[in-house]
């Protein structure tokens, strides 16, 4: 049994193991900071509506929400990382500690509009990881029956992306019919389960901010970090 449990390949400095003390309830003095992304650039934004009926929720919960307006967002590499609205996004990316997206779909997948502004925050910048072990909520809106694709990529997006997403999510189908002329949802089964999503989203932001660096130290970076220490060492002795 003991040979079971030999660990040849392992750095045993950088191991680490968890325990329930490693996770202390940490008190963070300033209300959940939520930024909200949307997939549409039409004057009647079905995206849009649905983010800001999301911003209300969230205000109503204590948190802080800002809303990305990507008009005038240049398409990746179209222009260098300087441009005032890479700037306000990466800006917006780095100040949240959860965020909210929603696309419509179109073609079978999100959106360019929605899917260009998160190709412009890359996985680092400098020594910061800008959407590392920030919470999650994806949510899309459809002109037709009810779809789950470009829910289905966003996840995929938020994995890569390093973020925590939470298990519920959102697809309003027939979007169109479920505004009034004042721009707010109409109540409904649809609107129950936004509800139901942004509460989810402010309960795993609560629980996580204040760990999220902790939930995602990683032992090959601590091993990859330890490396490159003793080589900048060994190089200075020479």
């Amino acid at each position: 049994m003991t040979d079971t449990l030999t660990l040849p390949n392992l750095n045993i400095e950088q191991f680490g193991i968890p325990t329930e003390g490693d996770f202390p309830l940490a008190w963070v003095d300033h209300k959940p900071r939520i930024l909200l992304l949307y997939g549409s650039l039409r004057s009647r934004s079905f995206s849009r509506l649905v983010v800001e009926e999301c911003a209300r929720l969230l205000t109503v919960m204590g948190a802080e929400t800002k809303v990305f307006d990507p008009s005038g967002l240049p398409l990746p590499d179209d222009t260098g990382d300087s441009h005032a609205k890479v700037q306000e996004l990466r800006d917006l990316m780095a100040w949240s500690e959860g965020q909210v997206w929603c696309s419509p779909e179109r073609h079978g997948s999100m959106t360019a509009v929605m899917k260009a502004q998160l190709d412009w925050v890359p996985l680092s910048i400098g020594a910061v990881r800008p959407t590392q072990g920030k919470t999650l909520a994806v949510m899309q809106v459809s002109g037709g029956s009810q779809s789950f694709n470009a829910v289905n990529q966003m996840r995929i997006l938020g994995r890569w992306m390093r973020m925590i997403t939470i298990p519920n999510q959102s697809s309003v189908a027939k979007a169109f019919l479920e505004f009034g002329d004042d721009n707010r949802m109409k109540p409904s089964p649809y609107y129950n389960r936004i509800v139901d999503v942004m509460e989810e989203l402010m309960k795993f932001t609560l629980l996580t901010r204040g760990n999220s660096a902790y939930l995602t130290d990683r032992y090959s970076e601590r091993v990859e970090s330890g490396e490159a220490l003793i080589a900048r060492v060994n190089l200075a002795k020479i």
